[in-house]
């Protein structure tokens, strides 16, 4: 009998057999693809993904982008779970602009923008399940350097072009039939060109620009600024962990912002941990974790560099701010030195 007739699990029926398969984790996709063609057939399709979404047990997965200093090329890796393995990704259909805007939404990540001497308004969408690149609808507006984040399965994105621009913000629903940008209302007097880091807070956007930052609610459609001490202690690289903003200063020290109190703390229990620098270092939500890329912070080598990914789980202490690093993980990707990374996004697979 053919192998492409045999049941997936001998003596259960394949729609039990898909249930089981789609459980079994991310990284162990590789070998289990080994098991029969019928087996590699059903992991390359974006079945099991779509499954796992619908029972609630995606993993998030690390996404990186890492780009050359030569020739401006991008590379982007997915960094899986344990077992450490690392998987590249396709590279974009257009050239990589730089000061692009990535939206994680689910298993898909929107590329925002960018510029190559001159802002563009593409979007480029990335879905990992199937590892593909294609187009999304173009913004109404050219950008770069633009904020953009998800509220609610709605990708908002503003700044990043002339503050007068008709559409200096949009908004763009991926799972509307007909999925086009529309224009979002904003005042004269919160719009600013640029913008250095995005974070989603209480179901609203926050952004840090040329001059204080930005909130922005899309329930009460309001604007406003942030609040003065959340501009001072953020650096404009943070992950949002229970309704708190997670960052860190010239010297490795995590601290945490609480909205509702308007206060920083630095979290507690990471003294032993190793230190990354901080001009390499992008931080993301993982689960219930912060997790961290970036360059080696000591001992650099000559010749090529090394990214190295480490994840620390920062639990919210409230009253301490008190954290554990839990698990510590080096995964060496050899690149020329000077790469830099440029994104860092957590998928859902």
């Amino acid at each position: 009998m053919d192998d492409d007739d045999q049941p997936l699990i001998p003596g259960l029926p394949d729609d039990i057999s898909l249930r089981c398969i789609a459980r079994a984790p991310i990284s162990s996709n590789p070998t289990l693809s080994h098991v029969s063609r019928s087996w590699r057939s059903v992991l390359r399709s974006p079945f099991p993904f779509t499954l796992r979404s619908q029972l609630s047990i995606a993993d998030p997965i690390l996404t990186v982008s890492i780009r050359r200093p030569t020739t401006g090329q991008s590379l982007w890796y997915h960094l899986l779970p344990r077992p450490t393995t690392t998987v590249r990704s396709p590279s974009p259909h257009l050239p990589p602009p730089v000061g692009s805007s990535s939206v994680p939404l689910g298993p898909r990540l929107f590329l925002l923008g960018g510029s190559l001497g001159v802002p563009c308004a593409h979007v480029q969408i990335y879905d990992s399940r199937l590892r593909r690149w294609s187009l999304g609808p173009p913004m109404s507006s050219p950008r770069e350097f633009s904020a953009a984040a998800a509220v609610r399965g709605v990708i908002y994105a503003f700044g990043g072009c002339r503050p007068s621009a008709a559409s200096w913000s949009e908004s763009l629903d991926p799972a509307a039939t007909l999925p086009r940008w529309s224009r979002v209302p904003s005042p004269h007097g919160v719009r600013q060109k640029w913008m250095h880091g995005t974070a989603v807070l209480g179901g609203k956007l926050l952004a840090v620009a040329d001059r204080g930052g930005i909130v922005f609610d899309p329930a009460a459609a309001s604007w406003g600024p942030v609040p003065p001490a959340l501009v001072l202690g953020w650096r404009g690289r943070a992950a949002v962990v229970g309704e708190v903003l997670y960052t860190y200063d010239y010297l490795g020290k995590v601290r945490g912002y609480d909205w509702e109190k308007g206060e920083w703390r630095q979290v507690e229990g990471l003294e032993g941990s190793s230190r990354v620098s901080c001009a390499e270092l992008r931080w993301r939500i993982s689960g219930a974790a912060v997790s961290g890329v970036g360059r080696e912070g000591e001992g650099e080598r000559e010749g090529d560099g090394d990214l190295v990914r480490r994840g620390r789980s920062v639990e919210d202490g409230r009253r301490r701010n008190q954290g554990a690093c839990v698990w510590l993980e080096c995964g060496v990707l050899k690149v020329p030195r000077g790469s830099s990374v440029s994104h860092c996004v957590t998928l859902e697979l």
